[in-house]
């Protein structure tokens, strides 16, 4: 089974590559996705226990991995299905190679046990995820996924810097060089300090580059806000929750070796001023898809402040808000790509009364902002009260209050932008295509990317190239799986089911190495 997890993916990929049909190619997705998610639940649930050894097994921590990568996966292959319906002009041929074979590295990296393998299979989620950016075929999307390869590629060649050091850390203290996870876990107490401290630098800025730990985030919102809606949902909710799941590797060795003095502050540190960043810069933001880049920074940031404060509880609920944080990812980045191709925008001076444009995904839109700043009675609200729960119990109140103002300051951005789209009657010019709406979109875009080289004919030849498409309607595959993932998230609110709590505290248990 976790060989089909792994390979299934990739050979789909590559058939991908062979289908000539453009409007068929992308159902490959939805069966990729469906016998991903069967077999990921034959796993986890009804097979019988996998061996502990070796370079590829599955631990607890990575089962939950593994169920949320699945489940996102799956809805995020049926809505591509009807998203890539309505572009058959263009090709979408490389588009369906390359978002199945992340999937099967993505499933690699959570089943390595070898640091090295780990960091082979991180740097190919890199490369083969940059084409998804460049889907609309824009300038600013090429410049997106520019950005995103030369930011993440400086910050994989720091986490393989720091991988060397790591078994440097080893060889020092006069055993074996190894990058076994195991072996490594084993050595931790005998490792070298001095190399243990450059390792651990090194992976926290080189993996907190690939999650959008601040101020490594600069790709961040390019990166999302010019791709497509589903697209900014696997960055967010898959590929960055797979970098911390890296991460978490490192902090196991470390806190192994009886570091976690050593590892606080720093975590604590970049997961305030991730939060700090995403607060102000969506302050004044008009490009919804650019918020939803910042509020990954902010709970990338929710996740890396949980593992500094430690204890069980903080680690529980960290663990709890991976997989809350990204099943509503998916809920508002989809939605998000609907309300964009309906508008031919993504800028709150256009987007206007989606709540009486879209009958599904304005609704949707609402919701998952509800939900994402961790409003009752969503799931995301849970898993950042146990973390705050875990802060508190332990005696941290400067950072438990910290977080909570952050959180307040956060709402408060994110709910402006959010109410200006969704409520208020539908803009009077939402069906001509005049200059004078061009002129605005130009003035208005270069005002939502304040930090992006300022060119108003660039502005006005990318919109012009919108307004001459027609407008595009909601359909069955691009509402359902929306609609079903913000059903989980509201599950998941009100109550955990048996088998997944088990899941959570196993792997909350191994992260803390108490098995």
């Amino acid at each position: 089974m976790i060989f089909v997890l792994i390979l299934l993916p990739i050979a789909v990929a590559i058939l991908a590559l062979l289908v000539p049909s453009n409007r068929w190619r992308p159902w490959l997705l939805s069966i990729t996705g469906s016998a991903h998610l069967v077999t990921t639940i034959l796993l986890l649930f009804f097979a019988d226990k996998q061996p502990q050894n070796g370079w590829i097994f599955l631990d607890p921590l990575g089962k939950v991995l593994l169920l949320g990568i699945s489940v996102l996966y799956f809805f995020s292959a049926l809505y591509t299905a009807g998203y890539l319906q309505e572009h058959q002009e263009r090709s979408n041929r490389i588009f369906t190679a390359a978002l199945s074979a992340a999937l099967g590295l993505g499933t690699l990296v959570i089943f390595s046990h070898h640091l090295g393998l780990m960091w082979v299979a991180v740097e190919g989620t890199t490369l083969i995820s940059a084409p998804l950016i460049y889907f609309n075929q824009t300038k600013r999307s090429i410049e997106a996924t520019w950005k995103y390869l030369l930011i993440g590629s400086v910050g994989i060649a720091l986490a393989l810097l720091g991988t060397f050091f790591l078994a440097f850390s080893a060889a020092q203290s006069g055993n074996t060089a190894t990058l076994a996870f195991t072996e490594l876990l084993t050595l931790a107490p005998k490792l070298s300090k001095p190399w243990l401290y450059a390792a651990f630098i090194l992976l926290l800025v080189g993996f907190g580059t690939k999650i959008g730990l601040a101020p490594m985030h600069t790709w961040k919102p390019d990166a999302y806000g010019e791709s497509p809606g589903v697209v900014g949902a696997i960055f967010a909710g898959g590929v960055s929750s797979i970098a911390f799941l890296a991460l978490t590797r490192v902090y196991q060795i470390t806190l192994a070796a009886g570091e976690m003095a050593f590892m606080k502050p720093l975590l604590l540190f970049l997961g305030f001023f991730s939060m700090f960043v995403a607060a102000i810069f969506m302050i004044n933001q008009h490009d919804l898809k650019r918020m939803l880049a910042y509020s990954s920074v902010e709970h990338m940031g929710i996740l890396a402040i949980g593992l500094g404060l430690g204890g069980s509880l903080a680690i529980y609920g960290t663990i709890m808000h991976i997989i809350n944080n990204m099943l509503t990812k998916g809920v508002l980045f989809m939605s998000a790509g609907n309300i964009q191709r309906v508008y031919g925008s993504k800028l709150t001076p256009q987007v206007r009364g989606a709540l009486r444009v879209l009958p599904f995904s304005g609704y949707f839109f609402l919701a998952g902002f509800i939900a994402i700043t961790g409003s009752p009675p969503f799931a995301p609200f849970v898993s950042e009260l146990t973390i705050l729960q875990g802060a508190f119990s332990t005696g941290q109140y400067f950072a438990g209050a910290a977080l909570l103002l952050l959180l307040m300051f956060i709402f408060l951005g994110m709910g402006k932008i959010v109410l200006s789209a969704v409520l208020g009657s539908k803009p009077t010019d939402f069906n001509s295509s005049t200059k004078a709406e061009v002129k605005i979109s130009a003035h208005e875009w270069d005002h939502a990317n304040p930090l992006s080289i300022r060119n108003s004919s660039l502005a006005e030849s990318i919109d012009s190239h919108r307004l001459q498409t027609r407008r595009h309607k909601e359909n069955f595959f691009t509402v359902t799986p929306i609609a079903l993932l913000l059903f989980i998230v509201l599950l998941l609110g009100v109550y955990i089911p048996e088998p997944l709590q088990e899941l959570l505290q196993q792997a909350a248990n191994f992260l803390e190495n108490k098995q």
